[in-house]
């Protein structure tokens, strides 16, 4: 049985999606077999980051009402064998939490991982997305606000009843840490969550997703390489994070 994580954040502009989708990308890479499923209905994006915009046709909502397949509705990526993709909706479907914690249940016999792009906030898309996992990656950033809703995030979720909350610090700038006096334990401190990867600010995210490509197969400075960690550690591997 696999293991399903949301990948969350308590507002928009964490690069919780880039981030879900480099995670995906690099667990495939290491042999693992990856379902990424977009949960933002209406504002889904996570296709065109992983560069499968063109692939698509069905989304969850066609496999709950038995218009196609557990096995055919998912997108396999045509360059990274192992990672496959199950798309939102196009509009707001009134999606029973129960009936989708069951998908994903199913989907967790199918694929190792299966990684659940939340929508940001915390209303009923990211009840819904949550409602299916066994861990919770919240994405969160330096900025106060974030941080604030980063930690009431984390407080929901464990309302919520999900198991394990783990904290990825996204685009780090390492001076305006400085400047702030800030540091990635205060950010730890804040959300409240156990610390899985920090990811420096990184030019080559963007680059990659407005090209509609896959970050492991772009390449970039530094996030390419702290994003191959933070999957490793997901998969059991003993990855230091290191000085920070």
């Amino acid at each position: 049985m696999g293991t399903s994580i949301v990948m969350t954040s308590g507002k928009g502009g964490t690069g919780k999606t880039a981030c879900t989708a480099a995670i995906g990308s690099f667990l495939a890479r290491s042999g693992h077999s990856v379902l990424c499923v977009d949960c933002d209905a209406a504002l889904s994006n996570l296709d065109l980051t992983l560069g499968l915009g063109e692939a698509v046709l069905w989304d969850y909502t066609d496999v709950l009402e038995g218009n196609v397949t557990l096995v055919d509705a998912p997108a396999e990526h045509p360059d990274i064998p192992g990672l496959s993709f199950l798309a939102a909706p196009a509009s707001l479907p009134g999606v029973d939490n129960g009936d989708f914690t069951s998908l994903i249940k199913q989907y967790r016999g199918l694929y190792d991982f299966v990684l659940l792009d939340s929508p940001a906030g915390i209303g009923s898309g990211f009840r819904m997305a949550a409602s299916g996992a066994d861990m919770a990656i919240i994405v969160a950033t330096g900025d106060v606000s974030s941080l604030r809703d980063g930690q009431r995030t984390a407080q929901e979720l464990r309302t919520l009843g999900v198991p394990e909350l783990r904290l990825l610090v996204n685009r780090v700038r390492p001076l305006a840490y400085r400047r702030l006096r800030r540091s990635i334990d205060d950010v730890i401190d804040v959300v409240g969550a156990r610390l899985i990867g920090v990811i420096r600010e990184d030019e080559g995210v963007s680059e990659a997703g407005n090209m509609e490509t896959p970050l492991m197969l772009y390449g970039s400075r530094h996030a390419w390489y702290q994003f191959r960690n933070v999957a490793g550690r997901l998969a059991g591997e003993k990855i230091k994070i290191g000085r920070i």
